[in-house]
Parts: structure tokens; C-alpha cells; sequence
């Protein structure tokens, strides 16, 4: 299927690009979301078949419109006015998209309420073009589910290597799609690395804001200490603005409570080519050893440009904090997720933990081609987060992570963020729900992106913001897939 040459050309294009067309009349709304969907026919359902969406809006050629109508009239709401994005299958949309977590248990499912994010959004004048492919349950049902997999779904492809290369999960669809430019900017959930996962494997940047940061309201949970959303794009302004979108309390969810005087609606004015100026930054310098040699120079050349660009570089492989394994995610699943099924409409088929696995167990060649491990286990729990285990795990979590961890480390060197090869800080600023943000250095010369992560305490997303725009203006690192 060729491309319709009528259509405005959205490859690789930023928010910043797209808005400075409509507003100079050159494109509409309308004709970006012709424009995605006609990559989404070419490149998702035919060519590479990257089998990221797994559904369309029915009315997001409606929505553009009004945009349009209302761009005319009075002028753009803001930055995301008439923008096209996408959300993971995991979060709530009142409308005629179904939300399943990839799941054929919930593939009748619509929510009764927007998600908070969903509601920002709309305030914000954006179109929800879809619904994104996901690992299946948020990659919580099993072990050794492959990233991107869902029984509802089938399986995401990485654009920079369809079939090859893995996704990244959870947020594989969101990745994969924004990779390949099939929407302009993607939105995704993280409880352990299903943002910063897929970003590093697609070439975006994905931040993992400080958990409170983004509501969760709407969001089919996993953890209520480590779940935030956040946004996948394709460079860091087009991060700064999603993220200011949704940043904000939200009375339906406590985390956000305490954001207060932290969360900004333009982080944007945060951005700047000095960024890394004076900054002093940790590396495990030690973790290149992880690394093919083509990678680790891909992550060496990084480091000399944070040089470059004015920062002092420490190396702190001497004094790292140690690994470690906790279940407590298990036990705090299956209350929440309980919470979640317990609301939906009464022709769902589960409405519990228990009822899901049961709903596997009568279809096992759909439902558990790779097990439903992890389920299990969460439902041996009481659901009360009562167990002494749990409330041991989850204080170890917390001191691990943050007094002996991403703290110790920012104290005893005097540093202002930690950046990591790949995403080696993924468990540290998951336990202790602090800021991560994920940005492309390179590909190998069989396409693979290669990313670094910065981290930091909590609440410094504008720091963190500043260092990958900084890094990211100096060296333009990223390439976008070979599609055709």
C-alpha cells in the first residue's frame, strides 16, 4: 500500500512541527489523524505488521473537527490542541474503545468513567487516536511472557527490527507506535520498567514520573506504591509538554495528594541547552562490562558529551547499592486488582482475581500459553496486606531503594542525578518511586537503539528534563526506524 501523497507527511514529526502547521493553516487536525491512520494501514496492519494499536477510535475524525472548528474560533486550547496520541490498553476511556489490559478476559469491557489522564487529555484538546497493544495484565500474569504479548492482541513487533528485536514491555504498543510515527506522542504505565523498557528498546524517550506526580485513577492497577502513568515520545519537549498535561492532584487518588507545590502545568520552560552546565552526575561506569562492545561505545560517547556539555562525571562502581529480589508487588496485587473487577458492568466475565483465573483455566490454548504464574501466587495471598513477609518486604523496599540507594548515592557524592547504561537504575526508581527518564545515544549497526537513564530524588523532573534536552540538542543521537 503506497502512501497517499494528499496527506501531510508525519513522519518523525514533534507536537512543536504539527502545531506550527495548523496554526498557520497549512494542515488540520483532521488531516493528521487521516495522516496516522493511513501509517497505522501501511506499516501496522500491512507491511512489518507492527500489530501495536489494537484499536481505533471511531470518533477521533469527529474530535479533530471540533478541534478545528474551536482552533477557528477561539484559538488552541494550548500545546496538544488537535494532537494525535495513543494510550496503553490499560487505561479508562469513557467511550466506544474498550479498555482490557490486553486481555480476552475484559475484551468486552468499556469503562464507565475517563481515567484521569484521559480527562487531561481531553482538557488539553488532544485526540485520543486509540487504544495501544500491551503486554498482557501489565506483563504481571506469568513468567516468561514475551514482551509486547497479549492473548487479546497477539504480539507487538519493534519497528527497528520487526521480529528480531524485542519491544520491550509493558507499554509495547505505545512504544512501538510512536517509534514508527504512527501517532505523534503515546502515553504508558509503569510499575517496574513498562515505561523505560519499551523507550530504551524504541528509541524514545520515556519518562517515569515520581510516583503522585500523574494520577492513577482509571488505570487497571498492579501496585498502588509503584504504578504511575507517563509519557513515550520521540524527544524530550515532546515529553515536557505530554507531561504537563497530566501532572496535577486528582481527588480520586491520595499519591497525588502530596504533589502539591511540586508538579508544574508547563514543564517546558524547564528545557534548556545549559542544562548539564555545573552538574555533577554518577555512573556506574562498571556496568559497561554488561554491554557488546559496539553498545558500550555507543553509552562511552554519551558520557564524553555529558562531559562536553559541562557536567562532572563521578564513577561510582565502587560504592553501588546491592541487588535484590521482593514479592512485594505480589501481595499488592490482588487487592487492587480485585478493587478494579469488582466495578466493572455485569456482562463482564470476571469481576475478581479468583474469576480471572478461573476464566483462564476453561481456555487454555487463548489464555495460558505461557502460564499464569504470577496470578497464582498473588491469589494465595490474604489480599489484606496484613502478612508480616509483606510489611517486612515492603520496608526493605523502600529503605534499599532510597536511604541505601538512590539518596546514599546523590548524598555521599554530592550529585545532582544518576545515569545509567540502559536502564540499570529500573528497580531503584521503581522501589522507591522516584523519576527516571530514558533517552536514545545511538544504534548498532543492526539497528538496535541503545538509551541511557537518568534518575534523581523525587520530584526533580525538571532537572531531569533539562539534562536530556541538553544532551539530546548537543547530540542528535536518535534515528528513526527504516520502514519501508
Amino acid at each position: 500500500m503506497g502512501q497517499n501523497h494528499d496527506l501531510p507527511d508525519v513522519s518523525e514529526a514533534t507536537i512543536k512541527d504539527l502545531q506550527r502547521r495548523m496554526s498557520r493553516g497549512e494542515t488540520a487536525s483532521r488531516e493528521l489523524v487521516k495522516a496516522y491512520l493511513d501509517r497505522i494501514a501501511r506499516y501496522d496492519k500491512a507491511g512489518p505488521c507492527l500489530n501495536s494499536f489494537l484499536e481505533v477510535n471511531p470518533d477521533a475524525m469527529f474530535i479533530a473537527e471540533a478541534m478545528d472548528l474551536e482552533r477557528a474560533r477561539r484559538g488552541p486550547r494550548g500545546p496538544l490542541h488537535g494532537i494525535p496520541v495513543v494510550l496503553k490498553d490499560n487505561i479508562d476511556t469513557a467511550d466506544k474503545m474498550h479498555t482490557s489490559a490486553g486481555s480476552l478476559a475484559l475484551a468486552d469491557s468499556f469503562a464507565s468513567k475517563d481515567s484521569f489522564v484521559a480527562e487531561r487529555l481531553r482538557e488539553a484538546g488532544a485526540v485520543i487516536l486509540g487504544k495501544s497493544n500491551m503486554t498482557e495484565w501489565a506483563n504481571f500474569m506469568t513468567q516468561g511472557m514475551p514482551n509486547g504479548y497479549s492473548s487479546r492482541g497477539g504480539q507487538v513487533l519493534n519497528p527497528y527490527g520487526p521480529g528480531r528485536l524485542d519491544v520491550g514491555g509493558s507499554s509495547s504498543g505505545s512504544g512501538a507506535a510512536v517509534a514508527a510515527s504512527l501517532v505523534a506522542a503515546g502515553v504508558g504505565t509503569e510499575t517496574h520498567g513498562s515505561i523505560l523498557s519499551p523507550s530504551a528498546s524504541n528509541g524514545l524517550v520515556g519518562v517515569k514520573p515520581t510516583v503522585g506526580l500523574i494520577s492513577r485513577s482509571g488505570v487497571i492497577p498492579i501496585s498502588p506504591v509503584q504504578d504511575t502513568p507517563g509519557p513515550m515520545t520521540r524527544c524530550v519537549e515532546d515529553a515536557a509538554i505530554l507531561l504537563g498535561a497530566l501532572a496535577g492532584p486528582d481527588e480520586r487518588d491520595p499519591a497525588t495528594w502530596r504533589s502539591e507545590g511540586f508538579y508544574h502545568k508547563d514543564y517546558t520552560r524547564f528545557l534548556d541547552r545549559d542544562g548539564l552546565k555545573g552538574k555533577r552526575i554518577g555512573i556506574p561506569r562498571d556496568d559497561y562490562g554488561r554491554l557488546d562492545k559496539e553498545r558500550a561505545a555507543l553509552v562511552e560517547a554519551a558520557e564524553e558529551a555529558l562531559k562536553d556539555l559541562g557536567a562532572t562525571v563521578v564513577d561510582m562502581s565502587s560504592d553501588r547499592p546491592k541487588g535484590w529480589a521482593s514479592r512485594s508487588l505480589t501481595y499488592e496485587f490482588k487487592p487492587a486488582i480485585n478493587a478494579y473487577l469488582s466495578g466493572l458492568a455485569p456482562h463482564v466475565p470476571v469481576h475478581s482475581l479468583k474469576e480471572l483465573i478461573e476464566f483462564n483455566r476453561q481456555r487454555p490454548y487463548e489464555m495460558l500459553r505461557y502460564g499464569q504464574t504470577t496470578f497464582l501466587a498473588a491469589e494465595a495471598t490474604s489480599g489484606t496486606l496484613t502478612e508480616p513477609e509483606y510489611i517486612r518486604l515492603r520496608a526493605e523496599d523502600d529503605r534499599l531503594s532510597r536511604e541505601e540507594g538512590i539518596d546514599y548515592l546523590l548524598g555521599k557524592y554530592d550529585l545532582d542525578a544518576l545515569v545509567y547504561p540502559g536502564i540499570g537504575c529500573t528497580t531503584l526508581s521503581a522501589k522507591s518511586g522516584y523519576p527516571a527518564i530514558t533517552v536514545p545515544v545511538g544504534v548498532t549497526s543492526d539497528f538496535r537503539p541503545v538509551a541511557i537513564t537518568f534518575t534523581s530524588k523525587a520530584w526533580s523532573e525538571p532537572l531531569l528534563l533539562a539534562m536530556a534536552y541538553a544532551l539530546e540538542e548537543a547530540t542528535p543521537f536518535r534515528k528513526p526506524p527504516a520502514l519501508d
